[in-house]
Order: structure tokens, then C-alpha cells, then sequence
């Protein structure tokens, strides 16, 4: 198993030198959003919180593949509704059968819902809507960003705002 990571990890490296272009979400947010993942898991943080930056990273993920594939002039119809059934399948399903996603000890006792699954949602809604509020002020801004790094803030941010809300949620429950 540990052979499969590697040769994993080290393709993924390798798919980054050959990168030229970025076009949707800058590599740096996806890097602090995995970073997120890995780190709140470690930490034991709860799943509700965990869930918000692996939907960050499910939209990240969307996002650069829809570049990718708009750079290449690769299209088919209903492409985005493919691609969003394949990234929450790969993460959601491996999830599920894990005993992570639908295991009622990680649920809201009061609405049986899934922590994992609501952070989830959560984070998707708060990265999406981030990124798309981005790209609307920089289309009214000439094609430019009113700060500095701008495109790596505003679609964390809302990531970071709801992690705090759910920490407090957390922690008076």
C-alpha cells in the first residue's frame, strides 16, 4: 500500500512541473485547503469542520479540471455535471466505505445528519461562492484584483469565517 502512495505522490509532483498555466483557482488555495484536511484530522478536529475544507478542496478540484479541460478545447455536453458527480464520488463513496460518511456516532444527535457530510456541503457552498465573488469583482474592476493575493483570500476566507462558526456551534453543543 505504501508503494501505491508514493508513486502517487510522486506523480502528482511531477503533474505540477508540467503545469504552465493556471486558470481557475490558484494551486496555493488548493494547497491550503489540503493542508487543511490533513491538518485538521491530525489535530482530531470534529468532522463538521474537517468536511468544510474537504468541500473546499471538491471545488477546487472542479474548478482547475473545468480550466484544464476548457484550455485543451475539450467539450462535452454536460462536462460539469460529470465532472461534479466524479470528484464528490471519488471522495464521498471511499468515505462511505470507510465507515467515515453515514456512521450515525458521527452524526447531529438532534437531526441525524453527518457531520462529515454537512461540512461538506458547507465548505462547497463557502469556497464556490468565495471564488465566484473573486472573479465578479475583478470583472468590474477592469480584470484586476483590488488587493494582493485577492485570489487566494476570498475563496478561503469563507472557509475560515465557517470554521470558526462551526468551532463555536461545536463547542456550546
Amino acid at each position: 500500500m505504501r508503494n501505491i502512495g508514493t508513486i502517487f505522490l510522486r506523480a502528482s509532483v511531477f503533474s505540477l512541473v508540467l503545469v504552465q498555466h493556471c486558470y481557475a483557482v490558484c494551486p496555493i488555495c488548493t494547497i491550503a485547503v489540503g493542508a487543511g484536511v490533513g491538518f485538521s484530522r491530525w489535530l482530531g478536529i470534529d468532522d463538521t469542520i474537517t468536511g468544510l475544507w474537504v468541500g473546499g478542496l471538491i471545488v477546487s478540484m472542479i474548478t482547475w479540471t473545468e480550466s484544464w479541460l476548457e484550455g485543451r478545447n475539450i467539450r462535452l455536453k454536460g462536462r460539469i455535471y460529470i465532472n461534479i458527480l466524479a470528484y464528490f464520488s471519488l471522495i464521498i463513496i471511499p468515505l462511505y466505505f470507510a465507515g467515515i460518511v453515514g456512521n450515525p456516532l458521527h452524526a447531529i444527535s438532534s437531526y441525524g445528519i453527518d457531520k462529515l457530510t454537512l461540512g461538506i456541503i458547507a465548505g462547497c457552498s463557502g469556497f464556490w461562492f468565495g471564488a465566484s465573488w473573486y472573479f465578479y469583482l475583478k470583472e468590474n474592476n477592469q480584470g484586476h484584483a483590488y488587493f494582493p493575493f485577492q485570489k487566494v483570500v476570498m475563496p478561503i476566507s469563507p472557509l475560515l469565517i465557517l470554521t470558526i462558526l462551526f468551532y463555536i456551534l461545536e463547542r456550546h453543543s
